[in-house]
């Protein structure tokens, strides 16, 4: 159907993912279970030195287990900002899945009243991430 997401898994990504995150050292349960995609397009962006990465990580028996690396960050939206973390899954290891260099996923808490197309301020670690222009 136009306009509904696609996607290769009949539950949450992230709800499965993120107890084999939180055995590893990182505790994402406060965060929504989804991404804000933020564009930085015409940019893009490099993961150069992520405070966390878990390499083989087997979280589902769809595909082979994947690489993710993870930044935190603070997203700003009509005045309020909120921490959270760029959420990275090595589009080498995510064979289903384009990943975009223009977009970063952010797992934030749950933001009300934000929607696609809003403009946000993200603030990001500039010795873990790189912007390409």
């Amino acid at each position: 159907m136009a306009g509904q997401p696609s996607t290769v898994y009949p539950y949450s990504a992230l709800e499965k993912q993120k107890p084999y995150f939180k055995e590893r050292g990182l505790d994402l349960d406060i965060y929504f279970n989804g991404t804000l995609n933020v564009s930085i397009a015409p940019s893009q962006f490099k993961m150069i030195s992520p405070e966390f990465s878990f390499l083989n990580v087997a979280w589902t028996e769809l595909h082979p287990p994947e690489h993710f690396s993870f930044s935190r960050c603070k997203i700003g939206f009509r005045g309020r900002v909120s921490d959270g973390v760029v959420y990275y899954p090595h589009p080498e290891t995510k064979i289903r899945h384009h990943q975009d260099p223009a977009v970063l996923e952010v797992m934030t808490e749950f933001i009300p009243g934000i929607s696609y197309g809003d403009l946000v301020q993200l603030f990001l670690k500039s010795d873990e991430i790189l912007i390409i222009k």
